[in-house]
């Protein structure tokens, strides 16, 4: 059985789990958690501050990781692996 993923488009792929990235940012992306798991805690102090930046920085990640287009803190797109 193969595992579909979200393709980064050539890019470095990044060690962090990128399904485990998605669910905290589903639910814990307004408190910028997804940001601080993958090491942007720059940007995750602005989300904790700001509630996701009034959730459309929330939103924006969310379709970011959907798509393969998010990064960590070194650049590298996480990828998600579907386990169906």
């Amino acid at each position: 059985m193969s595992t579909k993923l979200v393709d980064t488009g050539g890019k470095s792929k990044s060690e962090k789990n990128g399904l485990f990235t998605l669910v905290i940012c589903i639910f814990f992306g307004t408190m910028g958690l997804h940001r601080f798991y993958v090491g942007k805690s720059g940007t995750g102090i602005l989300y904790l501050l700001t509630a996701g930046c009034l959730g459309i920085g929330w939103i924006v990640d969310m379709i970011s990781l959907l798509t393969g287009h998010f990064k960590d803190s070194s650049g590298k797109g996480i990828c998600i692996e579907w386990p169906w």
